[in-house]
């Protein structure tokens, strides 16, 4: 028992258990002092979650460095190569390793993505027929239609998170990589990021025990002022999220604009590392804003303020201005990543330069900008005013413009290339194609005329996940595979590989354009049950079915890279034949990444022109090759 306490995990754990019950005993003193009622279940888990998380930070060491450093003691131990740590304690505890931390993110993303799945299959499995086959119990219990709603609710929020994590996870691990630097510009303040991440999706997951959250992922007073005791831990989680977004943010930022190799300016990065660094630009700048409406929405609920309340002069509608001008951006914070990997992928299995490499690189930055300008297209239908409607729906249908810029690039990137289609290239093409059918059935959303329609109906559902699997879980994917011989050393299962990648996009294109058609014939979101009249029972079972079908390749796709981190192939330095800096440096990456500086010397993308190289170490004279 005593050597599990050496895990900092372990220790952060216990000191949150601690914390939270601390914080509650003290609301219950400062209640029993004010002469109230002793016990305030929204007030004690508000305290008791913000002090928790503190303990927890302490406790697994992400604070004891800025602690010892404020006092002036001598720094602790944490450094990339402690000669006393086990891998388990390097991966459990707190690192300043960028390629530790970035396999930190990824596992917990994974875990929530795992979770974020499990409760959608839940719903599903509900909706594969008429009537009620799951939550059949009273209305206002888990076993009721409040289940329904939490499961579909936390569906949404804990796979936003997975999805952010996972994002933090590509860029952490890539990003110095990829611009020849030894790691993050904050290294502790990065571990930092990452290790809050960890008390935030708890509370986030807290908010199931405690009674659900029946108001959609989205929060929206005032059904959140009465929502079961699962609101507050929810407010919260996503709150703690959003603080680690903006920090982890900042250290993107510096990092990619002051510690690039020598030789590397803007136009000669990766262009990953611009959609990293559009990404981490509105996670700077838009993060407040969800973090702003659900504290104010916190404190509504815990503290009677009236914000959002109309009888005391609040303005319902200024929740969802805040709530949508952060999180229609937070769509191109998932997605821009996910393009990135695109642009990184085909070239290399294509040996074709990436064409339009300038302007793929600012249609990054293009998207970011435009994105702000967007949000409104989410209220066409909530009252706000009328003439806000247009001005929006032309700056939504902008978008596509930089958008379509990237998919010119692709198709003439791969117009007659060498063309070979391992699995990481088949899931880019996947993303590609999944993609276009998100991006054309986001103008019909986009419209005020046809949107009024569609709005609140499964159509929305399925253009939503369309954008989301496009933009980001199937490029995703295609990381995994690309960059899996550069994390671990050995090469997947190929077989395996290609098995998950048409498991995942049949079952998917099966359910998304059912979701679409189900949405069209009238089904609404957001309902446990529907009319075997409208026609659509025969369209929510395909989807069902294509959802166990996706869930199948994921599964197969888990156990296809824990079996290849151990047993799989050894994988040499350079298995794609990528001109990318990780890729010149052996599998997996030193500890220190570069033994030497690297210089840039060459064009990122250069592939199948002769005598061309992009980077190479300072040390040594130039040579030639593809």
């Amino acid at each position: 028992m005593k050597d599990l306490f050496k895990y900092g995990l372990v220790r952060g754990l216990l000191a949150m258990v601690i914390g939270t019950l601390a914080g509650m005993a003290l609301v219950s003193v400062v209640r029993l002092a004010l002469g109230l009622s002793i016990w305030n279940p929204d007030a004690a888990w508000t305290v008791g979650g913000i002090l928790g998380t503190i303990a927890f930070m302490i406790g697994v060491g992400s604070l004891t460095d800025w602690y010892r450093a404020a006092s002036g003691k001598p720094l602790g131990m944490h450094t990339h190569d402690n000669p006393d740590w086990s891998p388990l304690q390097r991966y459990l505890g707190f690192s300043v390793d960028h390629k530790v931390i970035g396999v930190q993110y990824g596992v917990f993303g994974l875990i929530l993505f795992l979770l974020a799945g499990t409760f959608a299959l839940i719903f599903r499995w509900e909706l594969a027929a008429p009537g009620l086959q799951l939550f059949t119990g009273e209305v206002e219990s888990l076993a009721g239609l409040t289940g329904f709603n939490t499961m579909f609710s936390l569906h949404g929020m804990v796979m936003v998170a997975a999805i952010l994590l996972c994002i933090a996870a590509m860029m952490n691990y890539l990003v110095p990589l990829m611009i020849g630097a030894q790691d993050m510009a904050f290294p502790r303040l990065n571990g930092f990021s990452f290790w809050i991440t960890v008390p935030s999706g708890l509370l986030l997951l807290a908010a199931l025990p405690l009674g659900g959250v029946d108001t959609g992922w989205v929060g929206y007073p005032p059904l959140s002022t009465r929502a079961p005791l699962g609101m507050v831990t929810f407010y919260l989680g996503v709150y703690l999220f959003g603080f680690s977004g903006i920090l982890g943010a900042i250290n993107i930022i510096v990092t990619i604009l002051k510690m690039r190799a020598k030789g590397m300016g803007m136009f000669k990065m990766p262009v990953f590392v611009w959609a990293s660094l559009a990404t981490a630009l509105i996670q700077f700048a838009a993060t407040q804003l969800i973090g702003l409406s659900f504290l104010m929405g916190l404190l509504q609920r815990v503290m009677d303020m009236g914000f959002f309340d109309i009888a005391k002069g609040g303005d319902v509608i200024l929740y969802q201005h805040l709530f949508w001008f952060y999180s229609h951006p937070a769509v191109y914070v998932f997605v821009l990543p996910g393009l990135g990997v695109i642009s990184e992928v085909l070239p290399v299995f294509a040996r074709k330069p990436l064409y339009g490499y300038k302007w793929v690189a600012l249609s990054s930055v293009g998207i970011a900008l435009v994105g702000y300008l967007v949000w409104a297209h989410h209220m066409f239908t909530s009252g706000m005013q009328e003439y806000l409607r247009v001005p929006f729906m032309v700056s939504t249908l902008l978008v596509a413009v930089p958008t379509g810029v990237k998919f010119f690039s692709w198709t003439a990137t791969l117009w007659q290339g060498k063309l070979i289609f391992p699995t990481p290239m088949l899931f880019a093409l996947g993303a590609i194609m999944i993609f276009l059918v998100g991006g054309l059935s986001g103008p019909p959303n986009a419209l005020v005329s046809t949107d009024l329609y569609t709005h609140d109906t499964y159509f929305v559902v399925g253009h939503f996940h369309a954008t989301l699997f496009g933009g980001f879980v199937f490029p995703f994917m295609a990381a995994l595979y690309y960059w899996f011989p550069k994390l671990t050393g050995r090469m997947y299962n190929e077989r395996m590989g290609k098995w998950h990648f048409w498991l995942q996009f049949v079952g998917f294109s099966v359910q998304t354009l059912g979701q679409m058609q189900v949405g069209l014939l009238g089904m609404r979101r957001r309902v446990a049950d529907y009319d075997a009249a409208l026609g659509i029972t025969t369209g929510q079972l395909a989807v069902t079915i294509a959802a166990f079908v996706i869930a199948l390749g994921i599964a197969l796709m888990i156990y296809n890279l824990i079996y290849s981190a151990s047993y799989g192939e050894k994988a040499a330095a350079n298995p794609w034949r990528s001109r990318s800096p990780e890729f010149q440096l052996p599998s997996p990456v030193p500890v220190h990444n570069f033994d030497h500086p690297i210089e840039v010397v060459g064009n990122p993308y250069d592939y199948g022109l002769k005598d061309s190289i992009y980077v190479r170490p300072i040390s040594t004279p130039a040579a030639p090759g593809d």
